[in-house]
């Protein structure tokens, strides 16, 4: 049999697809993300499952939707009766790593803010195993590996294999304030890092952008260099090894807090940033979930430090941009020596390196900071690359792919049988999709809606369409006239066909993502 290749996936959080130099960015430099674009495909068109980690990160474990493999929304935690592609891998003899963020478990330790609705009176409410429609184990310690209880034991560890994975070094939160093992490596550099950590402790600054940190953790103690110092460690030891590998380096930045340390943090000028579109035109409605954030604004009542999308001042999205890049130009720093760990391990020839993200965030655009039911290309679309020793490079392609294909193309690339019922596709062999799938849902209402927002989108060639429950208007856009998504065509009388048609993509998208597992065991 010809030898398979080794796999490093590396992947970042909020990252849009237009902050990399290689997709067209005029001002963030990403060198070596770029190398890896000149020597590979890079996809313009390729969208999440869903735009909030926990579900898209799911998806790309499962290589399904969330109706299917069940994290709907962040807060739920991924079922081991779930197969993932990294479990089949390791089935097929490679040796699996993460080094980094997992999320695919909570890390907040807080309650959930959706809760079953208490009885009516006078009914009997069903408890324990019958309370839900579907019997899970998902309170069971196994699936709070990543809370900050699990971490506050004596020298804690992640217990493997882990959805796959038997090496884990694992990064969990936002910002400086970050656990799992990084907490241990960064106490016995610096014992007293409590005093660096957190918006208590900052560096003085002049930012007036919500959640702009200027941290006082070095760039060498920072999380981003953690992860990239423990790949190479991982690659040392794989030198001139026969045993294939999947390396899987997730970092949790670029995200809010806005905190890039040490050198990048004043890297790029607030005032070399764009002023978003949507604070300069006049002719621009925004359609209900957005307006009511930027309403929300404006009255003062956002939550400024939460995780949803608030609204915000275009001096606030362009010092959001800026420090933004600074994140992104350190990450690249460190691809850059995780790339050199592995020529020198000796196994660059025989590796595919691949660059993606989980989501996006608006930056700005349409008004609006961090991320939420809204569904704009900000947020949905993010970067893959896909860099193939053995294949022609610097190749870029418009054909459509997802989140959840990236494990099917692994899978295939390394001559494995995708499991039944995966539902990714195969992105290297030519081929395609007629639409983007993206599945939104939250625990509670959110974005100036009366319900929590539980939104389907379909994005074709030319158009992005998407459907809100429980709402009597939707939102339909032309991005080829109107790339911003500014001009809401949902009631327009002569979009009505492109409607219908693109109404119809959605309906064939839902049936071909209806579950086909288990297979049956037998006839009736």
């Amino acid at each position: 049999m010809t030898k398979r290749p080794n796999f490093i996936l590396f992947i970042t959080d909020q990252h849009r697809a237009d902050y990399l130099g290689c997709y067209g960015h005029p001002i963030v430099q990403t060198p070596n993300i770029d190398g890896m674009a000149e020597r590979g495909v890079s996809f313009d068109k390729f969208y999440v499952a869903s735009p909030v980690c926990m579900p898209n990160r799911a998806s790309l474990m499962t290589c399904r939707m969330p109706a299917n493999h069940g994290v709907r929304m962040n807060g739920v935690p991924l079922s081991k009766r779930n197969v993932t592609f990294v479990e089949v891998l390791k089935e097929a003899g490679y040796k699996t790593a993460l080094i980094g963020k997992s999320h695919l478990q909570t890390f907040t330790g807080m309650a959930a803010t959706q809760k079953i609705p208490k009885a009516r009176e006078g009914y009997f409410q069903p408890n324990g195993p019958l309370s839900e429609a579907v019997r899970h184990d998902l309170a069971e310690a196994v699936y709070k590996v990543e809370e900050p209880d699990f971490w506050s034991g004596p020298q804690p560890k992640v217990p493997t294999p882990f959805y796959g994975f038997d090496h884990v070094e694992l990064v969990t939160g936002h910002g400086d304030h970050i656990g799992g093992d990084y907490t241990a490596w960064l106490l016995e550099r610096e014992p007293e890092a409590a005093k660096l950590i957190g918006a208590e402790n900052q560096l003085s600054h002049d930012y007036s952008c919500p959640q702009a940190v200027r941290t006082a953790v070095p760039a060498e103690l920072y999380s981003t260099t953690y992860i990239a110092e423990r790949a190479e460690a991982w690659l040392a030891e794989q030198a001139e090894g026969d045993q294939p590998f999947f390396l899987m380096v997730s970092w949790p930045d670029p995200h809010h807090p806005f905190n890039p340390p040490g050198k990048y943090w004043d890297m790029y000028d607030p005032d070399g940033m764009p002023v978003p579109e949507a604070f300069t035109r006049n002719d621009w409605t925004p359609p209900p979930h957005v307006g009511g954030v930027i309403e929300e604004r404006n009255a003062g009542k956002a939550a400024l430090q939460g995780m949803n999308a608030i609204g915000c001042s275009a001096r606030e999205a362009q010092e959001a941009q800026a420090l933004t890049c600074g994140m992104i130009t350190m990450i690249d720093d460190c691809v850059g020596r995780v790339q050199a760990a592995l020529k020198k391990s000796g196994r660059a020839e025989d590796t595919v390196e691949i660059f993606t993200t989980d989501h996006g965030e608006h930056l700005g655009d349409h008004q609006l900071l961090f991320k939420g039911a809204e569904q704009y290309e900000q947020i949905t679309r993010v970067p893959f690359i896909w860099a193939d020793p053995q294949a022609t490079g610097g190749l870029r392609t418009d054909a459509i792919g997802q989140t959840q294909d990236i494990g099917t193309t692994i899978l295939e690339r390394a001559r494995i049988e995708a499991p039944w019922g995966m539902q990714g596709i195969d992105l290297i062999d030519g081929k395609d999709r007629s639409v983007a799938f993206i599945q939104y849902a939250h625990q509670k209402p959110m974005d100036g809606l009366a319900v929590r927002p539980h939104v389907h989108s379909v994005r074709d060639a030319q158009y992005r369409m998407s459907v809100f429950q429980g709402m009597n208007w939707g939102e339909l856009y032309d991005l080829e006239a109107d790339p911003g998504e500014f001009v809401n065509l949902w009631d327009d009388a002569g979009m009505a066909s492109v409607k219908l048609r693109l109404l119809e993509q959605l309906a064939q998208a839902e049936m071909a993502h209806v579950d086909q597992a288990p297979m049956p065991t037998g006839r009736a």
